[in-house]
């Protein structure tokens, strides 16, 4: 094929792309070039002869633009997939030359593009990414995550409270993606984790060190507890170390899996003085950290993620306002211990554009979140009345 030459498309909705173009774009997304630029500039070639049939045979079909990035994703993976797959054939490079290969690839590729991009089973979503209330949100995650991605991460000892802060807020960032896909009670399943995991970040902010030590410590005797440490010696040894430990705290041996699990609560200051505290995630975790006004949410987000009856029948606009509030309210408290970590360690340069940002940004999430409010409580009446 010439070197000038390019693909057009369709004259309603053109795109050009020549070979030296081609390559670059695959280079932008970094594709390896041991897998031949000539071969897959040829494959969407055919692709593209493929895509003007359809549009010629289908009109709603031909309305629908068409992103080459995404085509060509589509190929270099199923490309790559095959070579993978069939390491004997794909040695010699021979098979590339048969039609039979590059027909298959071309047609697989197109069908995936037009079935998983255009032709998608639609959930019927109440929102969309490109709503004020989670573009903004949507936004705020990216920034915050952004930031996290300069600190040092993944070591435990030092980074704990930075790594359950990044999982918070990727975790918010998946309920939030779920939310706009019109899944909602998968999206309110899911806050469920964001929940505990803001539980247990605002625990370890609030008391520190003694309790740092603790939650690391118990990290060891979960990965005990499933055979997850380097030795049998050392499981052993830490297996006596937790049994010494949970006489201390009289407890028994059925304990053991509570204890493993939430013991490290016992390290919090004057934790025995907390009403009725136990060694469980409601009675305990979210006790401590002061958010029980949460159980009952919690509670129905759990028979949500054991896929009880709530699950099956339930109301689109009823959970996806309970979850987008219950997001907000979870963003807003992780926010408030990033922004203190954060200002603690930028340049005064920095603090004033994270400012800026935050009381822009900041005031219309919670411009949203009173809006959410106020629909879901008109939810409310409306069930009461009916």
């Amino acid at each position: 094929m010439p070197e000038e030459e390019e693909i057009d498309i369709n004259s309603a909705r053109p795109f050009s792309i020549s070979r030296d173009q081609f390559g670059a774009m695959l280079y932008s997304i970094k594709v390896p070039q041991g897998l031949n630029y000539d071969f897959l500039f040829e494959t969407f070639c055919m692709i593209a002869e493929g895509i003007k049939g359809i549009q010629q045979e289908n009109p709603t079909i031909a309305r629908m633009a068409i992103n080459p990035f995404e085509l060509a994703l589509y190929l270099v993976n199923q490309h790559s997939f095959y070579l993978a797959t069939h390491p004997d054939i794909a040695k010699d490079g021979a098979f590339l030359e048969r039609d039979g290969y590059q027909n298959y690839l071309a047609s697989v590729s197109l069908d995936k593009f037009y079935t998983n991009e255009r032709l998608a089973y639609q959930m019927g979503s109440l929102t969309s990414r490109f709503s004020p209330t989670m573009s903004t949100l949507d936004l705020y995650l990216n920034f915050i995550l952004g930031m996290l991605s300069r600190y040092k991460r993944n070591e435990p000892t030092n980074t704990l409270i930075v790594d359950i802060m990044n999982k918070g807020f990727q975790i918010a960032k998946c309920v939030s993606s779920l939310l706009e896909g019109g899944y909602e009670t998968e999206a309110f399943s899911t806050w469920r984790t964001l929940h505990e995991n803001e539980c247990i970040l605002s625990i370890i902010v609030k008391y520190g060190q003694p309790v740092i030590e603790s939650y690391l410590r118990h990290m060891k005797y979960g990965a005990a507890f499933r055979g997850g440490l380097p030795s049998k010696e050392e499981i052993d040894e830490t297996f006596v170390e937790i049994k010494e430990n949970m006489r201390a705290a009289g407890l028994k041996s059925k304990d053991m899996k509570r204890y493993i699990e939430y013991g490290w609560l016992l390290a919090v200051p004057n934790v025995d003085q907390i009403p009725e505290v136990k060694l469980n995630f409601r009675d305990g975790v979210q006790r401590v950290a002061g958010l029980s006004a949460y159980s009952k949410v919690y509670e129905m987000s759990s028979e949500v993620a054991h896929s009880s009856p709530l699950l099956i029948y339930s109301r689109k606009n009823y959970f996806f306002s309970l979850t987008l509030l219950s997001l907000f309210e979870s963003f807003f408290r992780l926010e408030k211990i990033f922004t203190t970590l954060y200002m603690s360690t930028v340049s005064e340069e920095e603090r004033q554009r994270y400012i800026r940002m935050r009381t822009l940004y900041l005031g219309d999430l919670q411009t949203c979140y009173e809006i959410e409010r106020k629909r879901f409580a008109a939810l409310g009446k409306k069930k009461k009345a009916e």
